[in-house]
C-alpha cells in the first residue's frame, strides 16, 4: 500500500487531504488550549471557593467539633482537587499542546518541502512534453512540406514547357525539404524518447517518492493525534489516584463526624458547673411569723437574680441565715475563706474578664485557667531554653574572645532572666487562681456529694452506704438551701470531686464546728453493698475527680447504687489486692443490666 503507486495521479488531490489533516491537528491543539484554560479556571474558582468558607478567626474555638473538623478537612481534600486540575493543565501546556504545535509546525514545513518538489517535477515533465508537441508540429509541417515539394517536383519534370534550370530549381527544393522533414522527424523521435524516460521516470521514481513522503507526513500527523490524545488521558490518569485519595479523604472527614462526641463538647464547653435549683418548699404563712415571711420571700427572690452565665449577682445577694454556707461548711473560719474567695476583685483582662476568671461559671473558670496554665508553661519552656542557650554562648565567648564579646551576651542574658521571672510569677500566681477555684468546689463537686437534696426544709446526704441523714439548720429557722447557685455537677470532663467523706452539716454542734476549722478530715466507714446489678462500660472513662474510678471500653462492672438523677452510678470491682474498688462513673458511659 503506497500513495505513490495507487495515488500516482492524485498530486492535488493528495495536497489538499495533508492540508486538511494538518488543519485537523491544529484544531486538535485548539482544543487543548481552550481545555487548559477551562482547568486553569476551574482550579482557580476552587481555590478561591476554599478561601472563601475557611473558617475565621473568630470561629477557631468552634474546630473541636467533629462537625467542624471534617468541613476543614473537606475543605482541605477540595484544595487539594484544585491542585491536581492545576497538575493536569500544566502538564497539558508544558507536554501535549507543545507537542502538537511542534508537530503542526514540522509537518507543514515538510509538506511544503514536498510540494515544491512535486511542483517542480511536474513543471519539468510539463516542460518535456510541451518540447514533445513542438517538435511533432515541426514534423508534422515538414513533412507536409517535403510531400509538396516532391509533388511540385513531379509536376515540373513532366512539364515540358520549363527549362531544365527550373525542374533543377523544383528538384533542389524537393531535396531540402526532404531532409528538413528528415530532421525534424529525427527531433520529435529524440524528443518522443526523452519525454517517454522522463516519464516513466517521473511516474515510477520521482513522483511517487514526493508522494511516499507525503503519506509519511499524514502517518506522522495521525500517529501523532492518536498519540497526544492518549498523552492526554494519561495525564487524567495519572492524577486520578490521587483525586481518588481525595474523595476518600472527603468520605472519612464525613464518616469522622460524631454527633455524640459534639454533643458532650458541648456540655464541656457550656457546662456551667452549678446544680439546677432546689425545689422552693411550701410556706404556710398561717405557721410563721411576719419576719421570717418577709425572710423567706427574699431568699426566694434572690434565684432570680443569676447571671446568664448561671454566676451570683454579687451586690444583689443577700446571704440569707443558715444558707447553704452554714448547711456544707460548719464553722466560721470556713465560710470566711470562702466567701473571701467569691467576693475577691481583680483586674480585668483585655477581653473585659477578670484576670482569675472568676466571673465564669466553675467548670469554665477551670478550664480557662488550666488553658492559661499551660499556656504560661509553654512560655517558660522556650524562655528557659534562650537563656540557656545565651548562657552557653557567654562561656564560649569567656573562654575564647576572638568568638564574640562576653557583654554583648550579657544584656540579653539579664533580660530573659527578667522575662524568665516574671512568667515564673505569673505562671505561680494563676496555679493559685486554679488551687483558689479547686478548693472552693471541692466540698460539693464530688458525685457522691452532689446528690445532696432538700427535703421538707432539711439537707439530706447519701453516704458511702447508701444511708441517709438529716441535719437541722441554725437557729431552728427554715432557710432555703443556696446549693443550686454555687454547686456543681462532676461531669466526666470536669475535673471536679471529693472522697466518699460525707461533709458534716451546720447543725451538727461544735464538735463538728471546730473540727472542721482545723481541717480534718474524717472517713466513713463503707459497708459493702449487694450489688443491684451488672453494667459494661461502653466509652473508656478516666477517672479524674475523687470519688469516681477510671474503667476501660467493654469492662464489666458491678452496680451498688443507681443513678440518683445527677447523671452518676456507683459501681465496684475486683482488684488485684482481693479487695473492691468502688466509684463513680458518668450514667451515660455504661449499660446496665439490673437484677430482678
Amino acid at each position: 500500500m503506497s500513495w505513490g503507486t495507487d495515488l500516482w495521479d492524485q498530486f492535488d488531490n493528495l495536497s489538499l487531504h495533508t492540508n486538511r489533516g494538518i488543519d485537523v491537528l491544529d484544531k486538535y491543539a485548539n482544543f487543548l488550549r481552550d481545555r487548559v484554560a477551562i482547568e486553569t479556571e476551574y482550579a482557580g474558582k476552587l481555590r478561591r471557593l476554599v478561601k472563601n468558607y475557611q473558617p475565621k478567626k473568630k470561629e477557631e474555638e468552634d474546630n473541636e467539633f467533629t462537625s467542624r473538623q471534617a468541613f476543614r478537612n473537606l475543605l482541605k481534600e477540595v484544595g487539594d482537587l484544585a491542585g491536581q486540575r492545576e497538575v493536569v493543565s500544566e502538564t497539558l501546556q508544558l507536554q501535549i499542546i507543545q507537542g502538537v504545535t511542534l508537530l503542526s509546525k514540522t509537518l507543514r514545513e515538510d509538506r511544503k518541502k514536498c510540494l515544491n518538489d512535486g511542483t517542480v517535477l511536474q513543471q519539468t515533465l510539463s516542460a518535456q512534453l510541451s518540447s514533445l508537441e513542438r517538435a511533432k508540429r515541426n514534423y508534422d509541417k515538414a513533412y507536409r512540406d517535403s510531400e509538396k515539394a516532391v509533388e511540385n517536383h513531379k509536376k515540373a519534370d513532366m512539364d515540358f514547357n520549363l527549362s531544365r534550370a527550373e525542374v533543377e530549381r523544383y528538384k533542389n527544393i524537393m531535396t531540402s525539404k526532404i531532409q528538413q522533414s528528415d530532421d525534424a522527424k529525427n527531433e520529435y523521435a529524440n524528443q518522443l524518447q526523452k519525454t517517454n524516460n522522463l516519464q516513466q521516470q517521473h511516474y515510477g521514481t520521482l513522483l511517487p517518492a514526493v508522494f511516499n513522503r507525503l503519506q509519511e507526513l499524514d502517518e506522522k500527523r495521525t500517529r501523532g493525534i492518536r498519540e497526544f490524545i492518549i498523552g492526554a488521558a494519561d495525564v487524567e490518569s495519572s492524577v486520578a489516584p490521587i483525586i481518588a485519595r481525595c474523595m476518600e479523604g472527603i468520605v472519612k472527614a464525613g464518616e469522622s463526624i460524631n454527633e455524640q462526641e459534639d454533643s458532650l463538647k458541648v456540655i464541656e464547653r457550656y457546662q456551667s458547673g452549678f446544680q439546677p435549683p432546689a425545689d422552693i418548699p411550701f410556706e404556710d404563712l398561717s405557721k410563721m411569723d411576719s419576719s421570717i415571711a418577709t425572710q423567706s420571700n427574699y431568699s426566694s427572690v434572690t434565684y432570680n437574680h443569676l447571671t446568664i452565665k448561671g454566676t451570683i449577682s454579687g451586690p444583689k445577694f443577700k446571704k440569707p441565715r443558715g444558707g447553704i454556707l452554714n448547711s456544707i461548711f460548719g464553722s466560721n473560719k470556713q465560710r470566711q475563706i470562702i466567701e473571701a474567695c467569691i467576693t475577691m476583685k481583680n483586674s480585668l483582662t483585655a477581653d473585659g474578664q477578670k484576670e482569675d476568671y472568676s466571673d465564669l461559671p466553675p467548670n469554665q473558670q477551670r478550664k480557662k485557667l488550666q488553658a492559661k496554665i499551660a499556656e504560661l508553661q509553654h512560655k517558660v519552656d522556650q524562655e528557659t531554653n534562650t537563656r540557656d542557650g545565651l548562657m552557653k554562648m557567654k562561656i564560649v565567648y569567656e573562654a575564647n574572645s576572638s568568638l564574640g564579646n562576653p557583654m554583648t551576651v550579657e544584656g540579653q542574658l539579664n533580660e530573659s532572666e527578667h522575662e524568665l521571672e516574671k512568667l515564673k510569677n505569673d505562671l505561680k500566681k494563676y496555679q493559685g487562681y486554679l488551687d483558689k477555684a479547686n478548693q472552693l468546689q471541692v466540698a460539693n463537686n464530688s458525685p457522691q456529694s452532689n446528690r445532696n437534696q432538700l427535703q421538707n426544709g432539711h439537707r439530706t446526704s447519701r453516704h458511702s452506704n447508701g444511708s441517709a441523714s438529716a441535719d437541722d439548720h441554725n437557729d431552728g429557722d427554715d432557710q432555703p438551701d443556696d446549693a443550686g447557685s454555687l454547686s456543681s455537677s462532676a461531669s466526666p470532663e470536669s475535673g471536679l470531686g471529693t472522697s466518699h467523706t460525707s461533709l458534716p452539716g451546720s447543725g451538727q454542734g461544735s464538735a463538728n464546728e471546730n473540727a472542721m476549722g482545723e481541717e480534718t478530715c474524717y472517713e466513713t466507714e463503707v459497708e459493702l453493698l449487694q450489688p443491684l446489678g451488672t453494667c459494661r462500660a461502653l466509652y473508656p472513662f478516666e477517672a479524674t475527680s475523687e470519688g469516681s474510678i477510671p474503667m476501660n471500653e467493654g469492662e464489666e462492672l458491678q452496680v451498688i447504687e443507681n443513678d440518683q438523677g445527677d447523671g452518676w452510678t456507683r459501681v465496684r470491682r475486683a482488684n488485684n489486692s482481693n479487695g473492691w474498688d468502688e466509684g463513680f462513673v458518668p450514667t451515660s458511659y455504661i449499660e446496665c443490666t439490673l437484677f430482678a
